[in-house]
């Protein structure tokens, strides 16, 4: 039975909350519905960085100490804020839609402490909302001792499904982290983080400029890069280790360029990203054939010329390019992960984040 399922995904770059309507059983796409945005407003992201800051000393999954329970309440009513916007837009009832996907905020993800933290109150927001809200989706996999991420692999698979093309096929999301998914056939599917996104670089901007991001790409295009620097970082232990992996959105925050330009450190950053991305070739099954880019990294121009250069001579294209969304794309995979929970299908396996069975997830909060 096909499901009518909305998707929200507030992701690590901390630039606000992407909505989605998907039509599918859980299975397959049969429709892709509208697509929205909820951008956070200055203070509201200075709430988050403060969260961020203090949920390193989290040590339980429910606590909210200090700014967190601020934070929690912000983004509940942001997401609460995005749903009506976006059903009022598209004249979209609430008894129209079967379940809502709520990743909520990841504020500390550390899969060693079986431990991984996403702020958001499921109950409230339903309530506000008058739809069931699906939530708390990586809990029952670190739990078990899987790494909790990347969660979204399954519904890479269903798109790169439809574009019967020859394999292996990667689908790299660059958010504030990168993940991968590595495609090959019906039958293979690997999946993990492969290290920075746009976190380091976005982070970088914020404290030299007082700028989100680099737009498009233009302060690094003006920059050189610092490959000694990229060496160094990569020399790191998290680079070398095979695929099922995962990071928290601030583990390289230890990583500090020198006395550069802003356009040095910019190019800098953007490369290691790339960089990062391409290292994990070796540790697959085969080279792939095709990359296919999705998330904010998409957008950035020299984030994509860069990849090109290192992932020659496969063949790396933006997501949009087929008709993918973007932006949207990781707030699709949680309104197909809600059908999929709803179904009792598996969200994750043992090859995407080293969980020791197939597993389902998510608990359900109702209005």
């Amino acid at each position: 039975m096909m499901l009518t399922t909305i998707g929200l995904m507030s992701g690590t770059s901390l630039d606000g909350v992407d909505v989605a309507l998907v039509e599918t059983d859980g299975k397959r796409i049969q429709a892709f519905g509208p697509t929205g945005y909820r951008p956070y407003n200055d203070k509201e992201r200075s709430l988050l960085r403060r969260a961020l800051a203090e949920a390193v000393y989290l040590g339980e999954r429910e606590a909210r100490p200090g700014a967190l329970a601020e934070a929690e309440r912000a983004v509940t009513l942001a997401h609460a804020e995005a749903v009506a916007a976006f059903a009022a837009h598209n004249g979209i009832r609430s008894e129209d839609v079967d379940i809502v996907g709520f990743h909520g905020q990841t504020v500390l993800h550390r899969p060693e402490r079986r431990l991984t933290v996403q702020i958001g109150d499921a109950a409230a927001l339903a309530k506000a909302i008058h739809i069931p809200v699906m939530h708390d989706f990586r809990a029952a996999d670190v739990a078990a001792g899987g790494q909790g991420a990347p969660f979204v692999p399954v519904y890479h698979r269903a798109l790169a499904q439809s574009l019967e093309r020859e394999g292996p096929i990667v689908v790299v999301n660059i958010g504030g982290v990168s993940n991968i998914t590595y495609i090959d056939g019906t039958d293979v599917l690997i999946a993990c983080d492969t290290g920075p996104g746009n976190a380091l670089l976005d982070d970088y901007m914020f404290r030299v400029l007082h700028q989100s991001f680099d737009c498009e790409g233009r302060l690094a295009a003006q920059g050189s890069v610092d490959e000694a620097w990229i060496a160094r970082g990569l020399a790191l232990p998290f680079f070398a280790l095979p695929p099922p992996k995962s990071l928290d959105r601030n583990d390289f925050a230890q990583l500090k360029l020198d006395d550069v330009s802003p356009a040095d450190g910019a190019a800098t950053l953007t490369a290691f990203t790339a960089a990062s991305i391409a290292r994990i070739v070796p540790l697959l099954p085969k080279a792939p054939r095709s990359w296919i880019v999705a998330g904010g990294g998409a957008r950035n121009h020299t984030m994509m010329r860069m990849l090109r250069e290192r992932l020659e001579p496969s063949h790396v294209e933006a997501a949009a390019s087929l008709g993918w969304s973007a932006d949207a794309i990781e707030a699709q995979a949680f309104g197909f992960l809600a059908a999929r929970g709803l179904k009792g299908l598996p969200l994750s396996y043992p090859a995407t984040t080293g969980v020791p069975m197939p597993m389902t997830g998510g608990l359900i909060a109702r209005p």
